[in-house]
């Protein structure tokens, strides 16, 4: 019985250091809701450390091809992020008209963009520690741009 319950408590640790590596730069989120009838609804979340690791094992071509694509604004990006992480709570552009309110913003060292119009409703979170991973990996492939 003490066995069993050694061995719980192992898996049991495994899965929660498991869990807690998979969250710890927390989580991009998608929402898409069309107003109009038989809109899309998307909403997803997928946990930031995947994007992280995705453009380590993605294929070198691929990544190559879009860091390319890419290099001109890669180091912008890359020091941007790194520079918004200093404001964790910041208003970065809000634009409001009679059909449309678009705010972009940062939110606990995430970049949050929100989109509200006639043709739907459009939130995106992504934390802006994996922005700089992803361009910093770019840039590695661009020769250290």
């Amino acid at each position: 019985m003490l066995l069993i319950a050694k061995a719980a408590l192992g898996v049991t640790a495994t899965l929660a250091l498991g869990a807690a590596y998979t969250f710890h730069e927390g989580v991009i989120r998608v929402d898409v809701d069309e107003n109009k009838i038989g809109g899309s609804h998307v909403h997803f979340w997928v946990p930031a450390t995947l994007v992280s690791i995705g453009v380590h094992v993605a294929p070198r071509q691929a990544m190559k091809q879009a860091a390319e694509k890419a290099r001109d604004v890669l180091p912008a990006l890359r020091l941007g992020a790194k520079e918004l992480r200093n404001y964790p709570d910041a208003l970065l552009v809000e634009v409001k008209n009679e059909e449309q309110h678009v705010r972009v913003a940062t939110e606990h060292g995430k970049l949050r963009v929100d989109v509200n119009g006639d043709g739907g409703v459009v939130h995106v979170t992504v934390p802006l520690e994996t922005i700089q991973d992803v361009t910093e990996r770019m840039e590695e492939l661009n020769g250290g741009v």
